[in-house]
């Protein structure tokens, strides 16, 4: 029999969306199934219907990445109707391009790891290979209505929250939906050596037994981890920093210096080793992206997030995620950071938190990899 094929879509939008891909990849490939597994870049298939990018030499992926870059994202809830107006008024176009990308090569099972074009993959699919089952993967906490991710079409949907499941039911999708434990995450977080963490602080010229905090916002950094550091260093809270501004070099030089004596920072630009520096923080301060927050969770790290008009519309259920289930605190600006920082200081708090984060068990990828083998060998209906 011949070997399975099986395509995850991706977009290069904000590096989560690859990050998962990748992730479940890796999983699918340690497997031993012999299947073929693809993780594909949807965007440069689509990039001939791209008028965006026409017009103006940025494509839509690229417009994106810049709004996260520069801090432009106040009222990006507006921009992202227009977007998807533009998405869906190319959609036919979308359709015939993936189809002719398929063609020669159509898979057994399609997987999107992306909002918005869940309704061109498995419409395309279904002109080359249409008993192939298409799958989404919700990899933010929940959707942004309407249509962002789920679809009212028949589909598989994995959801990582109960908000998402309630989602996919008020569309009348109340079959072929799965309930995994969480996002997905990547393999290296399952298997993390312990290390001396009094050891490794000091090689980071960090002092055992003061809290650490570890500030990260994504592969990318963000200007805001200046203004943390700042207020940290000004609050006489006793506490110390990493800040991992990613692959911002400029950042990382605004970063420079920023304790001046009053507290102890280490400045680590970007690593893919971050479990172990989650390991040796206590907290994690950041944005409520459903990756880093999966992320420091599986490391047993409260996390302290903001949410206000400049958080990004996909993340701001996440926020109230982080409440619900008591696993942090959410800050409606950063400059409300130290406030923040000394209520999970108090005694006996921050244990409280940390017991709360340690009780998550997310093995969702694992899960997932479950439902695909089932789904590509036809013991799930489509």
């Amino acid at each position: 029999m011949p070997a399975k094929k099986v395509d995850l879509f991706y977009v290069e939008a904000g590096g989560g969306h690859r990050s998962a891909a990748n992730a479940l990849k890796a999983v699918l490939d340690s497997q031993g199934w012999g299947w073929r597994v693809r993780a594909i870049n949807l965007t440069p298939i689509l990039t001939p219907s791209d008028i965006l990018k026409k017009l103006t030499g940025l494509g839509i992926e690229d417009i994106y990445n810049l709004i996260l870059e520069k801090g432009w994202t106040y009222g990006a809830g507006q921009l992202m109707k227009p977007m998807h107006g533009i998405i869906w008024a190319l959609h036919g176009k979308g359709v015939g391009l993936l189809e002719r990308f398929w063609r020669d090569d159509p898979p057994d099972l399609a997987v999107s790891l992306i909002p918005h074009f869940n309704r061109v993959i498995p419409e395309a699919l279904r002109r080359v290979n249409p008993n192939a089952p298409f799958v989404t993967i919700l990899t933010d906490f929940a959707d942004i209505p309407p249509r962002v991710w789920i679809e009212p079409q028949s589909q598989h949907l994995i959801c990582g929250t109960d908000k998402a499941v309630e989602q996919a039911a008020a569309f009348g999708l109340h079959r072929n939906v799965f309930r995994v434990s969480g996002m997905i995450l990547r393999p290296a977080f399952y298997d993390v050596k312990p290390v001396n963490r009094e050891v490794e602080l000091e090689k980071l010229g960090l002092e055992p037994g003061i809290p650490t905090a570890l500030v990260l916002f994504g592969g990318e950094g963000s200007s805001a981890m200046v203004e943390i550091a700042r207020r940290l260093r000004d609050s006489g809270l006793k506490l110390q920093l990493i800040l991992m501004y990613g692959r911002s070099e400029e950042l990382g030089r605004r970063l420079a210096g920023i304790g001046q004596g009053k507290l102890r920072v280490h400045i680590q630009g970007f690593t893919p080793d971050v479990p172990r520096f989650m390991q040796l923080a206590d907290f994690m301060i950041g944005k409520p992206g459903p990756g880093s927050i999966t992320e420091a969770l599986a490391m047993k790290l409260p996390v302290i997030v903001d949410l206000n008009s400049w958080t990004m519309p996909q993340e701001r259920y996440n926020a109230h995620w982080v409440m619900e289930q008591g696993v942090g605190l959410v800050v409606k600006d950063f400059r409300d950071i130290a406030g923040a920082v000394s209520k999970l200081l108090e005694p006996g708090r921050l244990d409280e938190y940390r017991a709360r984060a340690a009780a998550i068990r997310n093995t969702a990828v694992f899960e997932i990899a479950g439902i695909l083998q089932r789904l590509a060998d036809g013991r799930l209906a489509s």
